[in-house]
């Protein structure tokens, strides 16, 4: 992993885990040309979802951001595997999706979202800025509040 990404991520505090297995019949990643693409992932801390639930009934919009942050982080893992444990070849960061569990009436689907987003700049600066969609959901896998996949442009 590059100094300055390692740096970065010392700074915030973050240390990448192992990559989690994939929960069914797919890759937690797959490489065409230049672009990484890695399934989503949820807000797992050693092999368990660490947030569960629908925002605003069983948790905070502030807590389903730091859901968000930790998909980020286990993209991360994901994508320090596609790179061979190299994230100074990520040139940029093209586009996350995130998914929200929440009621029909909540619409704060992106200030979730942000969690994930912010930490993408914190950690790639201008190369963590990306096109995004993010989308309530009535459900996810595991009962997670958030899913968030990502794509990435390597070198």
């Amino acid at each position: 992993m590059s100094s300055e990404i390692t740096h970065r991520l010392a700074e915030l505090g973050i240390t990448l885990p192992a990559p989690m297995a994939p929960l069914a019949n797919y890759l937690p990643f797959v490489r065409s040309g230049d672009l990484v693409f890695v399934s989503g992932q949820l807000p797992a801390r050693d092999g368990k979802v660490a947030y569960t639930g629908k925002v605003t009934v069983d948790i905070a919009i502030e807590s389903a951001q730091t859901a968000a942050q930790l998909c980020f982080i286990n993209l991360l893992a994901q994508l320090s595997a596609a790179c061979e444990g190299d994230l100074n070849r990520v040139r940029r960061v093209v586009r996350l999706a995130g998914f929200i569990a929440a009621p029909a009436d909540f619409t704060q689907h992106a200030l979730v979202m942000n969690g994930a987003s912010d930490l993408a700049v914190a950690i790639f600066g201008e190369a963590g800025r990306h096109a995004r969609c993010t989308v309530g959901v009535p459900s996810l896998p595991a009962d997670a509040t958030v899913e968030v996949e990502g794509v990435f442009e390597i070198g």
